[in-house]
C-alpha cells in the first residue's frame, strides 16, 4: 500500500484558480452573514420604495421591477457558481474519504501486527513464568 497522502495538499495542487473562485463564492454565500446582507438589502429597498415620499421612490410598488431584475441577475450568476463550488467540494470530500480509508487500512494492519507481537510476548512470559515455577 502507498504512503498516506496529505489530502489538503493534493487538493490544493489540482484545483485551478477559477475553481478556487467558485469555492470562495460557495463558502461565502452559505453563511448567515450573506443571508443577512440579502435580507436587509431587500428590507431597506422595499421599505424605501414603499414608505418614502413618492418623488424619492425609484422602484415603485407593487411591481418593484428593478429589485426583481437585480435579484434575478444575482440568482442567475450565483446558481452555476454554487453548483460548480459544490461539485469541487464533493471531489475534495472523495479525496479525503479515500485518504481516510487508506489510513484506516494501515492502522488496522498495524494493530494486527501489535496483537501478534503482544501474543508472542505473552507466550514468552508464560514460558518464563513456567520455568521459574519449576
Amino acid at each position: 500500500m502507498s504512503d498516506v497522502k496529505n489530502s489538503n495538499h493534493l487538493y490544493s495542487t489540482i484545483v485551478k484558480d477559477s475553481q478556487k473562485f467558485a469555492i470562495f463564492i460557495t463558502d461565502k454565500v452559505g453563511t448567515i452573514g450573506f443571508f443577512a446582507i440579502i435580507f436587509f438589502w431587500t428590507l431597506i429597498w422595499l421599505s424605501w420604495n414603499t414608505l418614502a415620499p413618492k418623488h424619492l421612490q425609484f422602484d415603485p410598488e407593487p411591481a418593484f421591477v428593478l429589485w426583481l431584475f437585480i435579484s434575478n441577475v444575482i440568482q442567475i450568476f450565483l446558481m452555476p457558481l454554487l453548483m460548480i463550488g459544490q461539485n469541487i467540494q464533493g471531489k475534495f470530500a472523495e479525496i479525503r474519504a479515500e485518504n481516510d480509508y487508506e489510513v484506516n487500512l494501515k492502522a488496522e494492519r498495524e494493530i494486527e501486527d501489535l496483537k501478534a507481537e503482544l501474543a508472542e510476548i505473552k507466550s514468552l512470559l508464560k514460558d518464563v513464568s513456567d520455568k521459574l515455577d519449576k
